[in-house]
């Protein structure tokens, strides 16, 4: 395996164990509800993986090419990925368009995207091709053109540098569509042996997932660990596990998995979703860790996730976090294994006024609960920075800046775009504190509001939003107006509600001014109900804050 210590046996991501040892141990089990697992073995992947290669040279593609993968996630998919890969071009996942986007931005955030960064082919399916084809500059092929492009002839695969982009990530936005990260095979190869490190990964782990694999998440977590160490991978669809989330425990059960990484909704989802009688005589105790990273994690998540999953072996020590992102390839921070991850309450409007994160009672007026991501993975340097770029010190809360081995190369053709400072650090946007070497995240920088001298984190009011009865958990979104009258910004919420009797939402209106006076040092001036599906989200399904301002700004009308 990748380790830490067997680091220099690999050059590039084709020396995965996976490829390099094909035989019948099983490499991918595919599921779906409702249809027999697939069973994809070494030998059979690598099999795959050469003869869509090979059809991508047909088709007239060179390496170091793009090739944008926009598939409905599947073993087309993953195939089309490792092909690119295996025939020395820059594969890219990219979500394809659901009823969560906004059809007009999505199809003009792709043709910007392909325009902007010179692709050279979009594979997608039979399906969405005719709808792509006249809106983008590059080739587009669909399944069937690859299936009859595909050769017989032996496939010799391409040699490419450690230095050389491996693949492109795409960090999230309004669309998630617009910054390329560009990662070299050594900066994925470096995260993967020293992330793997962080977890404890043993070669008789097994991976469960349904992450999309156009997030970081689930591209490099799920997906890309797993075939490179040589460890089964257990895979869904996204879409199915959403609407049918047992699926996941039932995997677990089947296939005695250790290793699952999920956003703080699933936690949620799973525990509010999943039928008593769905998840009757499943086990989970077989696994090591559930992973929470990619938003702020919520301890009343991780605890509901445990009372509701107890009697199925879901233990405190298998809840880790990790503090993750696209630019740095996947992890900067992990909790300990086998350690359930620190909990520490805060007194928020300390945090508000010197953004400092005072120890506080849990009783306490204010009282909040920050969970710890773990301290930096090996190889990864960590700091706080405060407005002016100076070091600010335990506990003070500032921009978090990075610097590793696992950092992007660059933003892919966007020259206008510097990711670094003159030494190295990038800045992530992202605000949190240090507490005895252990990272805990606050908000977004670009989402903090100022309002009346107050540093208010958004996240921190929809959390209090969610659990007013009515509300849709999950589906609200907090965000600052300019008001130049007062001087200061004023706080703006959406949320979801199911009902639409005007009474009913008046009531669910008050109660959510109330709560959020009651729980925090701040009023909100506007409250905006909405009915399903009104709620803007990114490609890797978080709230779009500036596009759901955007659109309350349009409806309001004569709301500054």
């Amino acid at each position: 395996m990748l380790t830490l210590a067997s680091r220099e046996q690999y050059t590039t991501l084709l020396d995965a164990d996976t490829l390099k040892i094909p035989d019948d141990r099983p490499a991918i089990i595919y599921l779906e509800t409702n249809q027999a697992p697939v069973i994809v073995t070494r030998s059979a992947l690598r099999r795959r993986i050469h003869q869509e290669a090979a059809s991508l040279v047909n088709l007239g593609l060179h390496p170091d090419d793009l090739v944008i993968i926009a598939h409905t996630q599947s073993l087309e998919s993953i195939y089309a990925f490792w092909g690119a890969l295996a025939m020395g071009a820059i594969p890219s996942m990219f979500p394809t368009l659901t009823d969560k986007l906004d059809p007009d931005v999505y199809m003009k955030s792709m043709g910007e995207l392909v325009r902007l960064s010179d692709a050279a082919a979009v594979l997608t399916t039979d399906e969405f091709a005719p709808v792509l084809r006249p809106l983008v500059t590059a080739p587009v092929f669909e399944s069937a053109r690859l299936a009859t492009s595909s050769s017989s002839s032996l496939f010799v695969a391409c040699q490419p540098n450690a230095a050389n982009i491996a693949f492109l990530q795409h960090s999230s936005g309004t669309t998630g569509l617009q910054k390329g990260v560009a990662l070299s095979h050594a900066a994925v190869l470096n995260q993967i042996a020293a992330y793997s490190d962080a977890i404890a990964l043993r070669e008789d782990d097994v991976v469960v997932s349904w992450l999309p694999l156009y997030h970081d998440m689930g591209l490099i977590a799920g997906f890309i660990l797993p075939l490179v160490q040589g460890v089964p991978l257990v895979m869904m669809s996204p879409f199915d596990w959403v609407s049918h989330p047992a699926l996941l425990l039932r995997a677990i059960h089947d296939y005695a998995g250790t290793l699952c990484w999920l956003p703080n909704f699933a936690y949620n989802h799973c525990a509010h979703r999943i039928r008593r009688r769905d998840s009757q005589g499943l086990s989970l105790a077989t696994m090591r860790l559930f992973i929470n990273c990619s938003e702020p994690v919520h301890n009343s998540s991780h605890q509901l996730f445990l009372e509701r999953f107890r009697e199925n072996g879901v233990r405190p020590e298998m809840l880790g976090v990790s503090y993750a992102m696209a630019e740095n390839t996947f992890a900067v921070t992990q909790t300990t294994p086998h350690c359930a991850a620190r909990v520490e309450v805060i007194d928020g409007k300390e945090l508000e006024l010197n953004r400092y994160a005072k120890a506080a009672n849990i009783d306490a007026p204010a009282a909040q609960e920050r969970v710890s991501c773990g301290p930096p993975i090996t190889g990864t340097e960590l700091r706080i920075m405060d407005d002016s770029g100076n070091i600010v010190h335990d506990r003070h809360v500032g921009e978090i800046a990075i610097r590793s081995a696992y950092l992007l190369s660059g933003y892919y053709r966007r020259p206008d775009l510097q990711p670094f400072d003159g030494k190295g650090w990038f800045l992530t946007g992202d605000m949190g504190f240090l507490s005895d070497g252990e990272l805990f995240i606050v908000g977004r920088r670009k989402d903090l509001i100022i309002n009346a001298g107050k540093n208010v984190y958004p996240a921190d009011i929809e959390m209090v939003i969610n659990q007013v009865s009515g509300v849709r958990a999950g589906r609200t979104v907090v965000f600052g107006v300019a008001d130049e009258r007062e001087g200061t910004e004023l706080l703006a919420a959406v949320a979801e509600v199911l009902t639409e009797d005007e009474a009913e939402r008046r009531a669910i209106g008050r109660a959510i001014r109330l709560e959020v006076a009651r729980q925090t040092s701040v009023t909100l001036s506007y409250v905006h109900l909405v009915g399903p599906k009104w709620l803007l989200k990114t490609s890797s399904g978080k709230i779009a804050r500036g596009a759901n301002r955007d659109k309350w700004r349009r409806e309001t009308m004569t709301i500054p």
